[in-house]
């Protein structure tokens, strides 16, 4: 389908990456319902897709308890640096908000469910990989570095890469900066809280 719109298997943007990951879900689900713990995931999912399309992003996967967005594919957007971060935002607002109804309604106790954000922006390949199965999604080092990020973001934090920053520099005045080994990577990563 991808490549009957396009005419192409794969194209190459400028575009913003923001994954986002729900901490303290396995450990919730190792003591709680499948039923009780998949219906969290899926509100965590409904938040996560409503700041993302408010920002005119594509939720590109949900993987197990996170999820990937590319801003600036479909829809262009010459601020989609500032729509992956206002979304990033929202969601974690949004979570932060209704996390104890979410949970109260399943009847689960604790309030370690929360959500970590990273982001990063520059260019990547976006398109359909594989041959038996073909998956349309984007990849490039900005995409592993967004989900390291996020990975590196402690619960209720978001964290966005020195291009995100250089960006956004106005909208993120005032950020802490800290540098940070992050898997995969030979050279320590500057990433700034938003």
């Amino acid at each position: 389908m991808f490549k009957r719109v396009m005419r192409a298997t794969k194209v190459t943007i400028d575009a913003t990456i923001l994954f986002a990951d729900l901490r303290g879900y396995t450990c919730l689900s190792q003591s709680h319902s499948v039923d009780a713990v998949s219906q969290l995931l899926d509100a965590f999912y409904d938040e996560c897709a409503a700041a993302i399309w408010e920002c005119d992003g594509l939720l590109n996967k949900t993987m197990g308890d996170a999820v990937m967005a590319v801003f600036n594919f479909p829809i262009r957007r010459d601020d989609h640096t500032k729509q992956a971060v206002i979304a990033a935002r929202a969601i974690q607002d949004g979570w932060k908000s209704k996390r104890e109804t979410f949970m109260a309604a399943l009847g689960l106790t604790g309030d370690e469910v929360r959500v970590g954000v990273g982001v990063d922006c520059g260019e990547i390949s976006f398109g359909e990989f594989g041959r038996s199965h073909v998956d349309l999604t984007a990849i490039g080092t900005v995409v592993n570095t967004a989900s390291r990020a996020q990975s590196a973001a402690a619960p209720e934090e978001i964290l966005v890469t020195q291009a995100v920053y250089d960006r956004l520099r106005v909208e993120l005045q005032g950020s802490s900066v800290q540098e940070y080994r992050l898997k995969g990577f030979e050279a320590p990563i500057r990433l700034y809280s938003a």
